[in-house]
């Protein structure tokens, strides 16, 4: 089982809300030890409104001084390798060192939108990603890097600065599927699951350890993430209707009900139901936390942050 310190992070995860310095802020103040946001160009069609990671984290690093920030998760395949590895060494250096770099392909089911309006097949996104995490690796600690593969081609790159962690930030992949398993174990720091049982989360990380152990590496100092959608509320069916409302009802199935599934895949509950099952997902190897608060205003979400920040996050410490 892994072993290591446990870290508390906060997924700024309400709609229609932008101002991400302010929501660092209060996670610094409160106590968390890092803030995400998600990222897509379209989400759909019609889209919702939605962010980017880079930028939205740059303006959180800017209004802060020790809490870190993750790109949670940046869609990897939409951009070119040398313009992402150039993004992500100066959010690294205007950071100072603070970043952690949280990529995927997007899992989303109407993500063909952002794709084609990139003019990116969607069928290639995990083979792009994969030369991708190469050539940035190349990118980051090496100068005049040519490439020549079968996604992109390029000669004598020299990006500077270099990022100020060395050799690189962190990388934590996310995902869902067994390929996105085998990009964290072989090319991975981290692995950032999300919507995922106890059981799952046992069994994932078992084999991030199996096909990393096949490939010869050693993963000390390995990140094992968990997005986790969280409800919490002085009330306990409140907070469990809030995970039916916003996770339940979203991937309910003819076979499991609304309320079956938020059980499944929510944090829900008082202080002491998310301490219990924040324990089981300790127990199943789960190292860094990132919570998703389940509102449907700032008021809410931000009331979440704070309870859990006294009752909860006060336990673990």
């Amino acid at each position: 089982m892994p072993e290591g310190t446990i870290t508390f992070g906060c997924n700024l995860t309400v709609d229609d809300y932008w101002d991400v310095a302010e929501f660092a802020r209060r996670a610094e103040d409160l106590g968390f030890d890092r803030v995400t946001v998600g990222e897509h160009i379209m989400d759909g069609n019609p889209p919702r409104p939605t962010m980017m990671g880079i930028p939205a984290m740059a303006a959180a690093a800017g209004a802060t001084s020790r809490i870190r920030v993750l790109t949670g998760i940046v869609i990897a395949p939409l951009y070119h390798p040398v313009m992402l590895a150039k993004m992500v060494s100066i959010l690294d250096q205007i950071s100072n060192g603070r970043l952690d770099f949280g990529i995927g392909i997007s899992g989303q089911r109407d993500t063909r939108a952002e794709f084609d309006a990139l003019e990116i097949p969607v069928n290639t996104r995990g083979r792009r990603t994969d030369e991708m995490l190469r050539v940035m690796r190349d990118l980051w600690t090496s100068e005049k890097v040519s490439h020549h593969g079968r996604f992109f081609n390029f000669d004598d790159v020299t990006l500077l600065p270099k990022p100020t962690q060395q050799p690189y930030p962190p990388i934590w992949v996310a995902g869902r599927s067994d390929a996105a398993i085998r990009r964290a174990a072989i090319a991975g720091d981290g692995w950032y699951p999300y919507l995922f049982t106890v059981n799952r989360i046992r069994r994932s990380n078992a084999s991030v350890r199996e096909m990393a152990e096949h490939s010869g590496r050693d993963l000390s100092g390995f990140k094992w993430g968990l997005n986790q959608p969280t409800a919490i509320h002085e009330n306990p069916d409140r907070a469990l209707e809030t995970a039916i409302t916003h996770v339940g009802q979203r991937y309910v199935t003819p076979e499991r009900s609304a309320e079956d599934i938020a059980r499944a895949l929510c944090v829900t509950g008082n202080a002491e139901d998310c301490i219990g099952a924040i324990q089981e997902r300790i127990d199943a190897g789960v190292r860094d936390f990132v919570f998703g608060f389940l509102a449907g205003d700032t008021d809410d979400y931000f009331r979440q942050m704070e309870l859990f920040s006294g009752r909860v996050l006060s336990h673990f410490r």
